[in-house]
């Protein structure tokens, strides 16, 4: 328990923080897992909404720090390798 006044806002501000990455990292790999299931299912334009969907959720991950710009574009290239297979 902090004994500072700015370390106990410190603390409830690294909660909201912690909140917000937990549900923005939670969205981006349910976004992958639907891409991965409509791979599975095999309709092309299934993929290919999740595919949008998929990159996108990558694209934000990183551009707001979840996940490192070279972790975003590895995902995203292995993304589209599977993309590709279907088509």
């Amino acid at each position: 328990m902090p004994n500072i006044k700015s370390a106990s806002k410190r603390a409830q501000l690294q909660e909201v923080y912690n909140r917000r990455n937990r549900a923005a990292r939670s969205y981006l790999r349910t976004a992958v897992k639907k891409f991965d299931a409509a791979v599975a299912g095999g309709d092309r334009d299934t993929v290919s909404a999740a595919y949008t969907a998929a990159v996108k959720a990558v694209d934000k991950a990183a551009a707001h720090g979840l996940i490192h710009r070279n972790n975003a574009a590895r995902k995203v290239s292995s993304l589209t390798v599977k993309y590709n297979a279907v088509k």
